[in-house]
């Protein structure tokens, strides 16, 4: 799954482009199974019997640097609920919860979806504001709550919400994203001229 506007389904992890699809929720019952959060579009295909994921988990979890292997995808009505080889009872699952399951993909795989985009293809795009050139993306930071583009211009870095009424327009074909970003965060907001509205102290 590639990136789509205020979503936050990916990373970039050294050359390859890594998915995040999917975090686990909580345990679910007591053989071992997750309520599953989606972050892909594609649950099935992802999600397969025997597929491998990869864990991102703090350093101090059991399970860092390990990967898990898919035994079965469930729904139970439209929620759904993950079961993992790793994991056999409740007691090993509660030690996974919260972690976020991610997949490869290659650099070199291009997306045909409509306003998605991978970290590789948005770094080094031009950035336009009222038809003048005014930077270029270096990077794409993952947060919890949105992305932000940092985009580095002549007066320094500037790092800008990846949301379509920001950026309304990503122009592959010519290299170049526009942007139409709120007063002040380019520049600092003008100071109020007060001159004449101060009394003068008897």
């Amino acid at each position: 799954m590639a990136r789509r506007f205020a979503l936050t389904w990916w990373t970039q992890i050294s050359s390859s482009t890594t998915l995040r699809v999917g975090r686990l929720v909580k345990a679910h019952g007591l053989k071992g199974a997750f309520k599953l959060e989606l972050y892909t579009d594609s649950p099935k295909l992802r999600f397969v019997e025997g597929a491998t994921l990869q864990l991102q988990v703090p350093e101090s979890s059991p399970w860092f640097g390990k990967t898990v292997t898919v035994q079965e995808l469930r729904w139970y009505n439209t929620m759904p609920v993950l079961f993992l080889k790793e994991c056999e009872d409740r007691t090993v699952a509660d030690t996974l919860v919260k972690a976020i399951l991610l997949v490869d993909v290659s650099n070199d795989e291009i997306t045909n979806e409509e306003d998605a985009w991978f970290d590789h293809q948005l770094v080094g795009l031009r950035v336009i504001r009222d038809a003048v050139d005014i930077g270029v993306v270096t990077r794409v930071d993952h947060l919890p709550s949105q992305d932000l583009l940092a985009v580095e211009t002549d007066g320094g870095e500037v790092l800008v919400p990846f949301v379509k009424a920001i950026v309304p327009v990503v122009d592959m074909k010519n290299r170049s994203l526009t942007i139409t970003p709120p007063l002040g965060l380019f520049e600092e907001l003008a100071e109020p001229d007060v001159s004449g509205n101060e009394e003068e102290e008897a």
